[in-house]
């Protein structure tokens, strides 16, 4: 037989081959004279643990060599049948083997993303509730407002990646503990649990949290805008109810964290008949619902949230979940920023409880104001009487 190549370890010689190259397509290569069959080698080339081999210099002889040829007329069959078995071993046949497809210009791409983003911009430009915040109490609000497809929701994250701090338990651990009766949403999302009792513990924080945003995201009646701050508020003067709140002031997040290194970008706004504010406890973004309202004299304080008592906390939380002023409710871990609140640390009972009773305050505010509507216009049909 031809000298059979080896691994190298040494210099690299002028036999040296690229071995993916030469035996891609075949299971002989020729150099000079010599025909080489390398099977072994060109397994571990395909598996990626070497991309050379060195060729070992076949000792001189007087027998004139044969006329080699790159096919298999000179590879001994028990050689090509090893090749060819694995080579089957490292590409096996798949169902997408001859996968293909559809042609595209990447101008209908763009199209298509742009044209509906903008047109979902165009539809809630005016919305009966925009929700601030899309961590576990604001998509459980979400979750129950999409029961009723008669109001119109936008749902702002100023993140990539709804789900706030749901996507794990406490301190980057898996799993979710929910104090009864909170386990019964999880019931209703169909999502298994262990009970331990007096409270339930999900496998993983993140299967909650998927299984809520797909039911959110799925609703005709919501739309998420992500990457998307709420820098302001948009806060109007009624002669009768005083100060309200009546929309978003919205920018790109990146443009709001990045607006003292470049030129100030002016905002956009959507206006809402309520808005629901769950931007979590203090931080970069977090709180800033309240802490507006206190800048601009409509709430006397935000004292912050108390050193953490899980008992205590998830009660009061769920307990001052409520529109704090008209036009605005509250939810969530920043209930306990306004109201001064325990913090309950990794149980989330009193997300989802809350984000539960703040749709219930806005469609309450929805109604209420609708029947202040009504009022105005039987008072203003009465003086043109």
């Amino acid at each position: 037989l031809p000298a059979a190549p080896v691994l190298c370890s040494t210099k690299p010689s002028t036999h040296q081959v690229n071995i993916y190259s030469q035996f891609k397509m075949s299971t002989t290569m020729q150099i000079g004279s010599n025909v080489f069959v390398a099977p072994r080698v060109h397994q571990l080339a395909r598996a990626g643990r070497t991309t050379t081999v060195c060729l070992a210099q076949p000792k001189p002889n007087n027998t004139p060599a044969p006329k080699a040829t790159r096919g298999d007329a000179q590879v001994p069959s028990a050689y090509k049948d090893d090749a060819l078995r694995l080579e089957a071993q490292m590409a096996p046949s798949t169902p997408y083997d001859n996968y293909e497809f559809a042609p595209i210009r990447e101008s209908q791409i763009s199209r298509a993303m742009t044209s509906r983003y903008f047109a979902d911009l165009d539809e809630y430009a005016e919305c009966d509730v925009i929700i601030v915040g899309a961590g576990s109490a604001g998509l459980s609000c979400a979750y129950e407002l999409s029961k009723h497809p008669e109001i119109k929701v936008a749902l702002i994250e100023q993140g990539v990646a709804p789900g706030g701090g749901a996507w794990l338990g406490g301190q980057l651990f898996s799993a979710m503990c929910v104090r009864k009766p909170a386990h019964e949403m999880l019931d209703e999302l169909n999502i298994a649990y262990d009970d331990e009792g007096d409270f339930v513990v999900v496998k993983h924080a993140s299967l909650f949290t998927s299984t809520l945003l797909s039911k959110v995201l799925a609703a005709p009646n919501i739309k998420l805008f992500n990457a998307t701050a709420v820098e302001d508020l948009v806060v109007r003067d009624d002669p009768v109810k005083g100060k309200y709140v009546g929309g978003a002031v919205t920018n790109w997040t990146l443009v709001s964290l990045n607006h003292d290194t470049q030129m100030c970008m002016d905002p956009n706004v959507l206006e809402s008949k309520v808005m629901v504010s769950s931007t979590g406890h203090d931080g970069p973004m977090g709180a800033s619902g309240v802490k507006r309202l206190q800048r601009l004299g409509m709430i006397p304080q935000v004292p912050g949230m108390s050193a953490l008592d899980m008992n205590a906390a998830e009660d009061l939380v769920v307990a001052n979940t409520r529109e704090l002023v008209p036009g605005m409710v509250v939810c969530g871990m920043e209930v306990a920023e306004y109201s001064g609140a325990p913090r309950m640390g990794p149980t989330f009972g009193a997300m989802f409880v809350s984000g539960l009773k703040a749709a219930h305050c806005a469609m309450a505010s929805l109604e209420r104001q609708k029947g202040e509507a009504i009022a105005k216009a039987n008072e203003a049909f009465a003086v043109s009487q």
